[in-house]
């Protein structure tokens, strides 16, 4: 095993290596006369960024000291973004070179045989004229390496500018925070006098190195603007320790809903050591619910544990959780995955309240995310049961989203007695 992993190691750095390479000719040799100060700045850029990309990500996966993995965290996961669109805006960048190309050399042609306009003479005597280069070269000879080196400069600005735009406003949307989604589900089994019940869900928030205590504060603030019933934090709270991220947590401590806060573990809790984070969230006030159900006035709250405490022999229990229940009652189940749905039907549940796939994240990873999960985002059915995936409040790794802007679902519970 630690074959095959230290064999797709050296794959995914060799492939690295290339990627950074083919942009560095493109960037940088391409677009420069020689040696000089602007290449040696790009060269610089496209060794130093990639470096700090696996440094940030061993960093993180070590355990290294907190204060390094947030030195790394922000350059680093950056970079693992401004990659990514680099990558495809070379790409597009070469289906259009050679319109660009055939472009500069028609207008070079057309103004190699516009007529010269005649001078007009002012009554001095003619200047001796100069003695002609006795093998002048040929316009085209003369102009060729400026036209291929104008041609590199359009084409790598285009490919620069929007590479480093997508990121920044990927960026920015991340950290104006989650915008607030309303979505209204019906349920068969609600009694009338729970219409109108409102939970705010809230998955993948991801504290971090990158993503601190002013984000959760963000997050908190715009859960308690809407004024909910109840609190269901999805998983993939934190990637860290509790001695690291506990500051970062605290603001959790501050939501507000009538009938409480709930929580599942994600599978970041399990990177992350899931036991200390449900005590950790339980002092904040939040209620863990570890393969476990609650009996609220009009329905069932259940939670399981992620798939990846399977590892650690706690895994999801959905016989413990949903096996001695009233059927007659409406159950909504929080679980992080959602895959975990197919689990769910068979247990007749209602509504299943997921995270995990952030929706992609980063487009086109939306393919990716729709190709190992039954839904990537949003309200669909499976049987009887709906699932509802929330594309999450933060990120991971790079601290940006294109494609898949980051939320807070509020579900507004609707009886069809009503």
């Amino acid at each position: 095993m630690a074959v095959v992993l230290a064999l797709v190691a050296l794959a995914v750095l060799a492939a690295l290596v290339a990627l950074h390479w083919y942009a560095w000719r493109r960037l940088v040799r391409d677009t420069t006369r020689g040696p000089g100060p602007a290449r040696r700045t790009g060269t610089a850029l496209l060794v130093t960024g990639p470096v700090l990309m696996v440094a940030a990500l061993v960093a993180e996966r070590a355990g290294a000291p907190f204060w390094l993995q947030r030195v790394l965290g922000w350059p680093g996961f950056l970079w693992m973004a401004l990659t990514l669109y680099l990558l495809l805006a070379l790409v597009a960048g070469e289906l259009v070179r050679p319109l660009v190309r055939r472009l500069v050399e028609r207008r070079a042609r057309a103004e190699e045989k516009a007529p010269v306009p005649a001078a007009v003479p002012t009554g001095r005597a003619p200047a001796e004229p100069e003695p002609a280069d006795p093998e002048p070269a040929p316009p085209q000879e003369q102009s060729a390496p400026s036209r291929r080196l104008f041609v590199s400069r359009v084409v790598g600005g285009a490919v620069a500018a929007t590479a480093v735009g997508t990121v920044g406003y990927g960026t920015y949307g991340v950290l104006r925070g989650p915008a607030v989604k309303r979505v209204t589900v019906p349920l068969a089994k609600l009694p009338r006098a729970a219409h109108g019940f409102r939970i705010a869900v809230v998955s993948d928030i991801h504290l971090g190195p990158v993503l601190g205590r002013s984000f959760a504060q963000k997050v908190v603030d715009t859960i308690n603007s809407t004024q909910p019933d109840l609190v269901a934090v999805v998983g993939d709270l934190v990637d860290g320790s509790v001695k690291d991220l506990g500051p970062a947590v605290a603001p959790l401590s501050r939501l507000k809903a009538r009938h409480g806060s709930y929580f599942v573990t994600g599978n970041h809790e399990y990177f992350s050591g899931a036991d200390q984070w449900v005590e950790e969230v339980r002092r904040l006030g939040l209620h863990p619910l570890e393969n476990a159900r609650t009996e609220l006035p009009a329905f069932d709250l259940a939670g399981v544990n992620d798939l990846a405490g399977e590892s650690e022999g706690e895994g999801p229990d959905f016989t413990k959780a949903l096996g001695d229940r009233d059927t007659s009652r409406a159950v909504v189940l929080l679980a992080h995955q959602p895959l975990q749905v197919h689990e769910a039907v068979r247990h007749h549940v209602d509504l299943q309240l997921s995270g995990h796939t952030h929706g992609g994240q980063l487009w086109p990873g939306n393919f990716v995310a729709a190709a190992a999960n039954p839904t990537v985002a949003g309200l669909d059915r499976y049987g009887d049961t709906q699932l509802y995936v929330s594309r999450g409040a933060g990120a991971w790794g790079p601290p940006t989203r294109v494609g898949a802007p980051s939320d807070i679902t509020v579900i507004e519970l609707v009886s069809r007695q009503a």
